[in-house]
């Protein structure tokens, strides 16, 4: 089981960047659009770096929906291969079938 601090830490994440969005989808267009005056695209780019990090979406974490793990987690289950592999077992995943030989 993770650290309580660290799952609250990448929800907190998740949460900013859900906020901060729009707004850094809009600088990020501004800084990209070569037409506007070199100015205004670097006054964007000084807005952009006042935006909070943890607001950025690459500093989320892929965690376990269980146990909280940051290691070998499944994108489509969102459970780490631990979690998975003990769920499977006792059949609570439909369509997973743990192999055995």
């Amino acid at each position: 089981m993770a650290k309580k601090s660290s799952i609250e830490k990448n929800n907190r994440r998740k949460r900013m960047t859900k906020n901060a969005a729009p707004k850094r989808a809009k600088l990020k267009a501004i800084i990209a659009d070569k037409k506007k005056p070199m100015e205004e695209r670097f006054a964007a780019t000084l807005k952009l770096a006042e935006l909070p990090r943890n607001s950025s979406a690459t500093r989320i974490r892929n965690r376990c929906e269980i146990t909280g793990r940051p290691r070998s987690v499944y994108r489509k289950n969102k459970m780490s291969r631990i979690a998975m592999r003990e769920y499977g077992s006792k059949g609570l995943i439909p369509g997973l079938v743990k192999s055995s030989w």
